[in-house]
């Protein structure tokens, strides 16, 4: 990919999660330039995610502001996104905005069951929190709190 284009695509924010590009979510997953058109191949965080849409806008937006006029968004599904493709930087950017990160590898199965007893707080790092829902702000968080600083927060699901 070229840095220019690299540059451009950082700019584009997750409409659900604004302090995260989507170089961030990990969700490029190629950029093909040919003499008529750049083509940015994504994939969407889960089947049906309503962003998707946006971001596509977004991508355009900034491509042209930047003099790339023929740019086709192509959507892939396999292989799913996971959270292994957030960057380490998107994870800090999550915890610094008050949303804890994925914990673990989706290779390990317990992740995509919940199994992990402890996340912890993005507010005062304290693993004595307690998930109040598996379902958050979006599809892709649980609700949870903490016990210590009782500031309730999201945590950004392994999958």
């Amino acid at each position: 990919m070229s840095s220019s284009f690299f540059s451009i695509l950082e700019t584009v924010k997750d409409p659900e999660v604004p302090v995260l590009s989507i170089l961030d979510l990990g969700i490029v997953r190629a950029v093909n330039e040919t003499k008529e058109e750049i083509e940015i191949v994504i994939t969407p965080t889960y089947s049906g995610c309503p962003a998707m849409d946006m971001i596509s806008a977004h991508i355009k937006q900034a491509m042209a502001a930047n003099g790339h006029e023929q740019v086709t968004i192509t959507t892939v599904l396999s292989p799913p996104w996971t959270t292994d493709w957030l960057s380490e930087s998107g994870k800090e950017k999550l915890k610094t905005y008050g949303i804890a990160p994925p914990i673990g590898a989706t290779t390990d199965k317990r992740v995509l069951m919940s199994e992990f007893s402890s996340v912890h707080c993005p507010h005062c790092n304290s693993e004595n929190t307690q998930l109040i829902s598996q379902f958050g702000s979006t599809a892709c968080k649980a609700f949870y709190t903490c016990k210590e600083c009782l500031e309730p927060f999201d945590y950004f699901k392994c999958h």
